[in-house]
């Protein structure tokens, strides 16, 4: 592969995608919106800073929106966008890709 095969967009794609918790929130979220503690909740091993950390980025990226519930209490709620919606045919294929080969003799 030559330098003039590299795609840049496809690279910031994988990155934000691939970075560590986001997709397991991405996948989380496709059942529909969660409050941050049921989020906490479907992947047990993510600390609450980093939950939080990673929602602003997906957030920030369009791909995750933040909504405020009046009160009281006053409650927060995530879901996906309709970018981060568009995100299920990839998530089920690296789903498939996993269960296929993640584990499997080389």
């Amino acid at each position: 592969m030559s330098g003039e095969d590299f795609c840049p967009t496809f690279q910031s794609a994988v990155e934000l995608i691939g970075r560590r918790w986001n997709g397991a929130i991405a996948r989380a979220l496709l059942q529909g919106a969660l409050h941050f503690a049921e989020l906490s909740r479907a992947i047990p091993e993510i600390s609450d800073r980093l939950l939080s950390r990673r929602l602003r980025e997906l957030e920030e990226a369009g791909i995750v929106e933040r909504r405020v519930e009046d009160g009281p209490p006053v409650r927060v709620s995530y879901a996906l966008t309709a970018k981060g919606a568009a995100l299920e045919e990839v998530i089920a294929q690296v789903e498939r890709w996993a269960n296929d080969w993640v584990g499997a003799p080389r």
